[in-house]
């Protein structure tokens, strides 16, 4: 029977308006074998790599140019939103998971299975709006990169990303592993390169922790909440909520109750540790851009080009601005394999409309490729840094469209039988939408209502007006 034809297997299988009838990714869907009786590293190792997956979105170049510039106007402070975005994320990531081990569907799935037609035509644009934004992020990134190390001009850079595509499709064709095995070795690129930008850097390690310490100024300066919520957006990502759903099914777990907690567990143990793999390299970030930049007159370090050229002088290490160009080519490779992934599992899911993955992936790169160059050729390769920050904003603003229906549906015992949220997690996760939605609420207010309406609105509350 051809794969993606055959039909989800899941239980209880109550509460939803319609049968799913293809699986999520069906060219991999349960390709990795569990071993049944084997220990517990053994069984770790089975079911690692879809996290490293879903980490690579958190450290991809829309991270460097919010990191960057938090780090460099304000020293450690945003330490703390990089935090607290990362402990969101592995709250996230851990419903996704149980999500689609628990149904067998993936968000998307779920979404288009539960809601009427026209929500669910509703949420697959937001989410490709999304998803072109996260790979706007990635083309300008390797484009920057190229341009850095090899001095190839932005716009052909942005074209020469549309090869990345080739690089997907055959390792899929090769099994879902090889994805997995080149991803961790690009993280593994990165840590490298920033461990070795933070021994240069020395930063204050009294500062750094404190800096993980929240204050009010991050809600009250419009400035810092503005580039708080691209962190947000940069380190919590709406498509990889859709992502981890669909790709924990490629692990051929057993379809028992025990088998979905063994594999929730496991799964579980993957992200966070990727998660906080990924929290090391944004603080890296971010702390390097501080210590090197915010105290030494560079306050204003906001474009990647700009800071690659001043590191080596800064620091004196004549290698260090390569290292920067190493690591920031290493993410945006990552980023894409797993940005066409998505924009794949969006399309069948939201739309049960399958087309082949080349020209899916064409289609997702494309939609990426030709604004970046538009805006490169037409305002030229100095606004590249801020469109990366706009991008992640785009992303903070479609997150509760995601959120929302991840909450429900993980919170409903006729969808999910005993694999529903308990007290505490529903707590925590309303919790965690309720912050993105109203932070977002927020910002947009503070952005586009006059400045004059916004101090009399403040203070009727005693507050004062965000700084302008």
């Amino acid at each position: 029977m051809n794969p993606a034809n055959r039909t989800v297997e899941y239980t209880p299988g109550l509460g939803w308006r319609r049968k799913t009838e293809q699986v999520s990714l069906p060219e991999v869907h349960r390709s990795v074998v569990v071993p049944r009786s084997a220990s517990f590293w053994r069984k770790l190792f089975a079911f690692s790599g879809p996290g490293f997956l879903v980490a690579v979105g958190y450290m991809d170049p829309g991270n460097w140019a919010t990191d960057l510039a938090a780090g460099a106007k304000f020293g450690y402070a945003l330490l703390s939103i990089v935090m607290i975005s990362n402990l969101m994320a592995i709250l996230l990531q851990h419903l996704c998971i149980k999500l689609g081990v628990a149904t067998g569907r993936d968000l998307a799935q779920a979404c288009r299975d539960h809601y009427s037609p026209i929500t669910v035509w509703f949420l697959w644009i937001l989410c490709e709006i999304a998803i072109a934004a996260c790979d706007l992020a990635e083309v300008v990134g390797s484009a920057i990169a190229l341009q850095l190390l090899f001095g190839i001009p932005l716009v052909w850079g942005c074209i020469i990303t549309a090869f990345d595509v080739l690089a997907v499709l055959f390792l899929q064709t090769r099994g879902f592993r090889y994805i997995e095995a080149l991803v961790i070795t690009l993280i593994a690129t990165i840590a490298s390169c920033f461990a070795g930008e933070l021994l240069f850097s020395k930063p204050n390690l009294g500062g750094v922790l404190f800096g993980f310490v929240p204050t009010s100024h991050i809600v009250t300066n419009q400035q810092m909440l503005y580039v708080s919520i691209g962190i947000l957006g940069a380190t919590v990502m709406p498509h990889n909520l859709y992502l981890h759903s669909s790709i924990v099914q490629t692990r051929k777990f057993e379809q028992t109750p025990e088998g979905k907690r063994e594999a929730i567990k496991y799964a579980s143990i993957d992200s966070t540790g990727a998660l906080m793999f990924a929290l090391f390299i944004n603080g890296a970030i971010l702390v390097l851009a501080a210590s090197v930049f915010h105290w030494s007159g560079h306050k204003d370090i906001a474009e990647i080009q700009e800071a690659y050229k001043l590191l080596s002088p800064l620091l004196g290490i004549g290698f260090a601005s390569a290292l920067f160009a190493v690591a920031l080519l290493a993410s945006g490779q990552n980023s894409t394999l797993t940005g066409t992934l998505a924009g794949q599992i969006v399309m069948e899911g939201f739309l049960n409309f399958r087309i082949t993955p080349w020209l899916r992936r064409l289609i997702t790169r494309a939609l990426a490729i030709i604004p970046a160059v538009l805006i490169i050729g037409i305002f030229g390769e100095s606004k590249t840094t801020q469109l990366l920050v706009a991008s992640q904003v785009v992303l903070s603003m479609q997150l509760g469209f995601a959120v929302w229906p991840l909450m429900r549906f993980t919170n409903e015992k006729a969808k999910m039988g005993e694999f529903a949220n308990r007290l505490w997690l529903k707590i925590l996760g309303w919790i965690t939408a309720a912050i993105i939605i109203v932070l977002n609420v927020k910002l947009l207010f503070d952005m586009f209502v006059p400045a004059s309406i916004l101090k009399a609105f403040y203070g009727l509350f005693g507050l004062p007006a965000p700084a302008q």
